[in-house]
């Protein structure tokens, strides 16, 4: 290896995260075999068992320390077992000690990528509702991206203020980048200040030049229909999203909009025989962003936390407790995921 392994957390057990994983050592042996799953031994067992189907399942290789990892053949399923092995959960159930076990392989994943032991984490779905009854201190987080946040900027000596995060998602398609993220539609709407508008753009601007090599082309939605057509459907355009445009356009960003929100994904669309117009989209609230990005191939979506001191990539979905356990998810987006750290280990 030419960098630290790769972590991939094992996310809810309750639910697909363990099976996704052990489908990637399955399906994409070479592609996984700088990485390790930072997880429950028996857990990762137990998915082998399920996408084995009628063949022999997958060995799980356990790692007693980073180390051994060099050793491990391919096609083996390596496993640090974090903290004391959780006991077996029901599949597709709201779990505590699921939830409690998920938030503690994030938080060592993401101290281990901020002391540079691992190169990046691929972070397995998380399920909000068994973190919540998890206790603290994972209760005060509704997902990944804030718990990295609190985490890094812990370590860094930071306010959250300080280490302000933007949560990216990118399919083949489409990238956006979201102004606020898990938080209620009318608190989204409080979040479109001229402060947290500019600082998306900046932090767009900055992860993307690292990645693309250059200057990007970064679209900015409007929040209102028809980008509040001149202030007859709200003046937020006017007076909070095109100021903020401007200032960060002065410091250099090559930026456009505020553009209408029902048709800015389609300009930056990008495919064989429609060439993207924009190479991302800043989107004013969760939902405006993530619908399009999903719609055009979930399967294929990644979720990047842009801002962190670290490389943390997630497949773009959840636990899906409705088919856990039966052996049947698609592994498609997080073997993504995987590919995209890969892609952003190297360029930092």
């Amino acid at each position: 290896m030419t960098h630290p392994p790769i972590a991939i957390t094992l996310g809810d057990a309750a639910g697909i995260g363990p099976e996704i994983i052990a489908r990637c050592y399955q399906r994409a042996p070479v592609l996984m075999r700088d990485c390790f799953v930072a997880g429950d031994v028996g857990a990762m067992r137990r998915a082998s068992q399920l996408v084995g189907g009628a063949g022999l399942p997958l060995p799980v290789a356990v790692l007693a320390a980073l180390g051994d990892l060099a050793h491990v053949p391919t096609g083996c399923i390596p496993v640090l077992q974090i903290g004391a092995p959780l006991a077996e959960v029901a599949y597709g159930q709201v779990s505590a000690a699921a939830g409690e076990f998920a938030g503690r392989c994030v938080v060592w994943a993401a101290d281990s990528a901020l002391r540079g032991d691992i190169a990046a984490l691929v972070t397995a779905p998380l399920h909000k509702e068994a973190m919540s009854a998890a206790g603290a201190p994972y209760n005060a987080f509704p997902g990944h991206t804030e718990l990295l946040q609190a985490r890094a900027a812990k370590a860094r000596g930071f306010t959250l203020a300080e280490m302000p995060v933007r949560m990216m998602l990118a399919n083949h398609a489409l990238r956006t980048v979201l102004v606020s993220i898990h938080v209620s539609l009318r608190e989204a709407l409080d979040a479109v200040t001229f402060d947290n508008v500019a600082s998306t753009i900046r932090i767009t601007r900055m992860a993307l030049r690292s990645a693309l090599n250059r200057e990007p082309r970064i679209a900015v939605a409007g929040l209102n229909p028809h980008a509040g057509e001149g202030g007859l459907f709200g003046r937020e355009e006017i007076e909070i999203i095109a100021p903020a445009i401007n200032a960060v356009r002065s410091e250099g960003a090559d930026v456009y909009g505020p553009i209408a929100p029902d048709t800015v994904f389609m300009r930056a669309r990008d495919s064989d025989d429609h060439p993207g117009e924009f190479d991302v989209v800043v989107a004013m609230y969760h939902d405006q962003g993530l619908i399009p990005v999903k719609y055009l191939g979930v399967e294929q979506g990644v979720n990047v936390t842009l801002g962190l001191p670290l490389v943390r990539t997630s497949p773009d979905h959840g636990t899906a407790f409705d088919i856990a356990g039966r052996g049947v998810a698609d592994c498609s987006s997080l073997m993504e995921a995987v590919e995209m750290a890969k892609r952003l280990v190297r360029v930092t």
